[in-house]
Formats: C-alpha cells, structure tokens, sequence
C-alpha cells in the first residue's frame, strides 16, 4: 500500500484520536474544584436552565427537519429523473437518500449544538473557583472546557462525513459520492440556522433586559443576585454563544468539505485522463488535511501556559500559533504526497503540490489575519474600541454614531483580505494546472480556492475553543459577583471576561472569512451540479452569469433585500423578547422591593420561562424566510437566476455581519474598558462604573447586542444555506 493510499486512514484516526482527547480534556475539567456552596448553587441553576432551553428548542427543530426532510426527498424524487440525474442514482432512490443525509446532517448539528452548550455548563463553575487561586488555572480550566467543544464538535463534522461518504460508496465510486451526500450539509445548515437565531435570541433578549433595568435603571452591578433576570442571562451565554456557534461551525466544516470535494471530481477526471496514480485522492484531500489540523490542536492544547502578570490573550494567542505552524507542516506533507500529479510540473518548473500548497498557506493566513483584525477592532487595547468609550463622555448618541461608524469601517480590511485570499488562491491553482489542462477547461483555479479554504479550517477546533472560552469565563464573572466571592476573584474574571469577549468575536470573524471563501467555493459546486445536468439534458454549460439578464438582476436584488430583511427580523425578535423581561423585572423591582435588601429573594425561574416561550417563538419567521427564499427564485426564475442570488446574497451577507459582528463587539468591550478604569477624563481622574459615560456606554453595549449576538452569527450560516440548499435542490430550477 503506497503512502498516497495509506494516508487516508488518518480521517478515522484523527477524528477517534480528537474525541479520546476531548474526554481526557472533559475529566480533567470535571475533577476540577466546584467552589463554594454559593458557587454551586448558582452554576446547578444555570444547568438546569440551560438544559431546559436545548431540550425544547431541539424538540421545535427536530420537527422541522423532519417535515423538511420528507418534502426533499418527494421534490427529489419527483424532479432528480434519468434524464437529468447528475449521478447513475435518480428518482426516489436518490430522494430517500438525500432525505436520509438530511436528516443525519441535522442529527449531528443538534449534536454539536447540544456538546459545546452541555460541556460549557459544566466548566463555568469550575473555572470561578479556579479564579479564587490563580489566573492562570482559570484560564486553563476555561480554555480545557472549550476544546472539548471544539474538538468534538470538529471531530463529529469530519467522521460524519467521511462516513456518509462511504455508506454512499465513495469507497468504489468516488466521483459519484459527493453529490450524494449534499444533503448532509443541507441537513446541517437547517439545524445551524434555527439553533443560532433561537439562541441569539435568547442570550440577547436577556442581556438586554437585565442590563436596562439593572444596571441602568437600578444601578446595581452586572450579574448582581437582585437582578430577576441573571441567571436567564448567565443562561443565555451559553445556548447562544456555545450551542448556536457549535452548530455554525459543524455546518460550516460538513458543507465547505462537500463542497470542496465536489470540486475535486473535476480533477479526479484529468487524474484518470492522465493515468495518475491515486486519482481519488484529490477527493479524499479537503478531509486529510482536515484531519491533520485537528492533531495539530491537540499538541497545541499542552502550550496553553503562562505567567501571573501575562495577558490572557497573550496566552491563548500562543496556542494558536502552535496549532497554525503545526498546521502548516502537516499541510506540507499531504500535498506533497496527494498532489504530486503524477511527478508533473507547472510552467515554471515547480512541481503541481507546491502551488497548491501556496493555496493552502493562503487560507492559514487569512485565518490569521483575521484573527488579529478582529482583535484590533474590538479589544481595548487599539484605537477602535478606545475611540467608542471616549464618546460615551458626551452620551449614548455619540456612542452608538461612533460605534456605527468603526463596524461600517471594518468592512474595508475585510472585503480586501478575502478578495486578497481568493485572487492568489485561485492564480496559484490555474498556475498549477495551466499546461496540464492546455486546451480544455481548467479546474486547478477552483480547487484553489477549495484548498485555501481547507487551509483555514485547519485551525477550527482551537477557534471554537477559542470561542467556548467565552462563554465559560462570562459565567465564571457572573458566579463569582453572584455568590459574593473574593475581590480578587472578580478582579481575574472581569479580566478573562474582557479576553472572552474579543474571543467571541475573532470567532464571529474567522466564520465570517470562511463564509466568504466557503460560499465561493459552494457557488462553483453549484455551477459544477448545474452543468452535468445540462450536458444530460443536451443543453449548453452554464459558463457565466450574467447580470445584465433581468432575471439574473432581479435574483441579486431580492438577495440583498433578503439579508436585509433576515437581520431586520432577528433584531426586532430580540426587541419584543427583552421587552417582556424588562416588563418583568421591573414588576418584581416594584412589588418586591426587599429584593434590593436581600430579605427577598428574586423570581429567576419566571423570567427564564419567559425568555425560552419568546426566543422559540420568534425563531420561526426569520428561519422560514431564509429557507423558503432561495426555492421560490429558483422556481421562478431558473437556475442562473440562483447563481444571482447567490453571488450578491453571499457579498451582502458578509459584509452586513461583518458591520454587525465587529460594531456590536467593539460597543460591549468599551464598556468593559470603562468598568476597568482605562478611560479617564481631562482632569486625569478615572471615569469608571455608575457615571453618565458608563451608563452611555452601557446603552450603547445593549444596542450593539443583537447585532453581534444574533442577526451577525446568524447572517454566517445564511450565506452557507443559501449554497447548500440550491446545490441540494438544482434540477429543480432547470426547465
């Protein structure tokens, strides 16, 4: 057995490895120290809450994939005929596998949904008591309880689908396999979509609702006990930020892998032509490398150390480092041995691997840049966020303008990196194929762009680590105030609470970068899908789109309205569910006024009931509207009209989460930067908590809420369902 051969067994063997260190990872933080009797308590109501919120949400989705699943695999199988099949399976054989792929994609998303908010929940408490001790073990049991998120999480999306693939004979029939499983992706952008608008929802509405009246209105601190609506807040940090975004990114690896792989069968066909040995293997590629990535994680798990006085980012910037040079390294390798076209150069002499390897190094430094755009535009130590709390000395307005403001700014770095990543990616690919290809079409362009976002998923699991992170270190502050521990406690908290929320957004960030080139990529497999289906129908191939066609422009134009109207619904849901716990709150505010006394104890339970009724409710208009969309244009307007919506849906789409993402996280670590005593006034006196410039930075936090929080997470896996529901449901738009 050759290396080009063998070296696939390292999928199954990565992804078992990857989930034998998550329950490694899992013990060691569950043998941690629980805290005080205060801290338990408070991390046991979280749970339950928690709990409570998942289970029903899960139960509402569950539903819906399943009536989604039986209307597939009927519009398949009625549509997907012999005449136009794109594979030797059509008719209702390929409807029921479509709708079996579905529905696993959908399990496994629930899945990783249900790991990264249970494991959270879990940590929290335990990294509050570790807070008491040292800053260090804080963020160490915190960083531990998100990389079993992002481990199995990543390891579930590359088992299941390396699975599916050879359940659909992938093994025998690899060119086939691909397209068989473009449900799967569908399956798991569908449960990604509802999970993270359920959960944006939820976080925000309670966010909201407990900052106004709290901290605003009473003027009491943030996660203080009086507040009826903390614990749906504490709750909130993890259905939404660890749940909605385990499922974001399980869709986002499953689609962007199938994706890449269709790709790969376009040059699996000149492998063939050629006579190269291993031709499957550049099917095979996008999940070794993936594979690859996630051992890189875990060696960089054991670099996640530091000193007392260090900042934490600091420390977890070091571990990313690890896993992005270990990454590289491992990147080297399998190109050279799956990509060596038969010993063939390009034109310059360099062999065929290296030029995809270049490909590959690209989408490792966008991931790295977008990592530290990110920090520069919301951590406090750069002028951005420093700009935001220096307008909250004149109020509210000139916080929320200013704030505005940079998230429109940050759309200029960013559409510049990805156009950036795409043209090199893309010149390097057509440069490696441009004499292997002479005088046919040339993939290697393409496949490019495949491989440099492979390269940015390299560093997934410790991302999502990253993110997790979060969430734990915001409960860990909310236990600590809670249960009246130390001031030192607090005080390393509120510091790790900071660091969590630029983690969050460099994850908002970093999904949003491989939403760009993961929709780039999916928009060609669709084109890929759409052109054997016309070559079977003796039609000519769709070779452009063109938007001078009023269909076309027609499509493009309901696109960018679509985006519009997503982010408009999901923003006003988080505006009708915090009024309902602002009602709330004040009502016990004002009926039981020993609560401000502590001789009265606050009503949590009402108000976490409250905010779960809402946040489900209000899921269902926003969701149904991306979903129904793409189908209907398609329907009306034939499939190049799709390839319409989903080029300007897909620019729209980033740039707007992008303004949202990075304004709302910029306006939430202003106000942290105030409540840490950075900003001061003329006089060189500080301006910290309970002044007029906190309480304006405190609006400005809450207003910039569902934006980072809800319609900017939400818009990321928008853009990927609009790709894998048109790739799923093609011959439907053909006439």
């Amino acid at each position: 057995m050759s290396i080009a051969s063998a070296i696939q067994w390292i999928i199954p063997i990565a992804g078992i490895a990857a989930v034998l260190f998550a329950l490694y990872l899992a013990r060691d933080v569950l043998s941690r120290d629980t805290g005080t009797e205060a801290m338990q308590y408070v991390a046991g109501t979280i749970f339950e809450g928690a709990v409570a919120f998942i289970r029903r949400q899960y139960q509402t989705i569950a539903g819906l994939a399943l009536v989604a699943a039986v209307i597939i695999a009927v519009v398949i199988g009625l549509v997907e005929t012999k005449a136009v099949a794109d594979t030797s399976v059509y008719g209702f054989d390929l409807g029921i596998r479509t709708g079996l792929a579905f529905l696993v994609g959908a399990a496994c998303s629930m899945a990783s949904g249900i790991i990264g908010m249970y494991i959270s929940v879990r940590s929290n408490g335990r990294a509050a008591s570790a807070a008491q001790r040292s800053l260090v073990e804080a963020v160490q049991v915190a960083m531990r309880g998100g990389a079993v998120s992002g481990f199995l999480v990543v390891s579930l999306s590359l088992l299941g689908v390396f699975l599916m693939f050879v359940a659909f004979g992938g093994v025998d029939n690899p060119a086939e396999a691909p397209f068989l499983i473009v449900g799967y992706g569908f399956g798991a952008s569908f449960v990604a979509l509802f999970a993270q608008l359920g959960g944006g929802i939820y976080t925000k509405a309670a966010d909201v609702g407990s900052d106004l009246v709290g901290k605003v209105e009473a003027g009491i601190p943030e996660d203080d006990p009086r507040n009826a609506g903390v614990i749906a807040d504490l709750v909130g940090d993890n259905v939404g930020d660890c749940a909605g975004r385990g499922a974001d990114l399980f869709e986002s690896t499953a689609a962007e892998n199938i994706g890449a792989m269709i790709l790969g069968v376009a040059v699996y066909t000149i492998a063939l032509t050629n006579h190269w040995d291993h031709p499957e293997t550049w099917i095979f590629f996008p999940l070794v490398v993936r594979a690859f990535g996630l051992l890189a994680t875990i060696v960089a798990m054991f670099f996640i150390r530091g000193r007392e006085d260090e900042d934490p980012m600091s420390i977890l910037n070091r571990g990313y480092w690890v896993t992005t040079l270990l990454s590289a390294v491992g990147l080297a390798f399998v190109t050279s041995v799956m990509m060596n076209a038969g010993g063939r150069n390009g034109p310059d002499g360099v062999p065929v691997w290296l030029y995809f390897f270049g490909a590959g190094v690209v989408g490792l430094a966008t991931s790295i840049a977008f990592v530290y755009i990110t920090q520069y535009y919301t951590a406090g130590s750069w002028r951005p966020v420093k700009e935001i709390a220096e307008a909250s000395k004149t109020g509210p307005a000139t916080n929320i303008i200013s704030g505005v403001a940079v998230g429109f700014e940050t759309t200029f770095v960013t559409a510049v990196t990805i156009s950036i990543a795409l043209v090199v990616s893309h010149w390097l690919g057509d440069r490696a194929f441009s004499e292997i290809s002479a005088g046919g079409p040339n993939p290697g362009g393409v496949y490019g762009t495949a491989v440099a976002t492979m390269g940015m998923l390299m560093t997934c699991a410790y991302i999502l680590a990253m993110d997790t992170f979060g969430p734990i270190t915001d409960n860990a502050g909310g236990i600590t105030e809670f249960s009246r521990a130390s001031e030192s406690a607090r005080e390393i908290t509120d510091r790790l609470d900071a660091v969590g929320n630029t983690t969050k957004a460099l994850t908002k960030g970093y999904a949003n970068a491989s939403a760009s080139l993961a929709a780039f990529l999916l928009f060609s497999a669709y084109i890929d899908k759409v052109n054997l289906i016309l070559k079977n129908t003796g039609k000519p191939p769709m070779t452009s789109v063109d938007l001078s066609n009023v269909n076309v422009f027609i499509a493009a134009f309901l696109a960018s309205m679509l985006v519009y109207l997503f982010s408009s619904l999901a923003i006003r849901a988080v505006g009708r569910s915090a009024s309902s716990i602002i009602v709330e709150v004040r009502r016990q505010f004002r009926e039981h006024p020993g609560i401000m006394d502590y001789s009265e104890k606050p009503d949590y339970a009402r108000v976490v009931d409250i905010t779960t009724r809402s946040a489900l409710r209000e899921m269902i208009l926003p969701g149904a509207v991306a979903v129904l969309m793409p189908p209907i244009v398609g329907v009306l307007l034939g499939y190049e009209a799709v390839a319409g919506l989903l080029m300007v849906g897909t620019i729209a789409g980033v740039l707007l989460a992008t303004v949202l993402n990075n304004g709302g996280g910029a306006g939430d670590n202003a106000k942290k930067y105030i409540e840490a005593g950075h900003l001061m006034d003329d006089q060189g006196n500080v301006i910290a908590k309970k002044t007029e410039a906190h309480a304006a930075a405190v609006v400005g936090d809450t207003v910039g809420d569902p934006f980072k929080d809800t319609a900017g997470p939400s818009l990321h896996v928008l853009v990927k369902l609009l790709a894998t529901i048109t790739l799923v449901l093609a011959p439907l738009f053909i006439r």
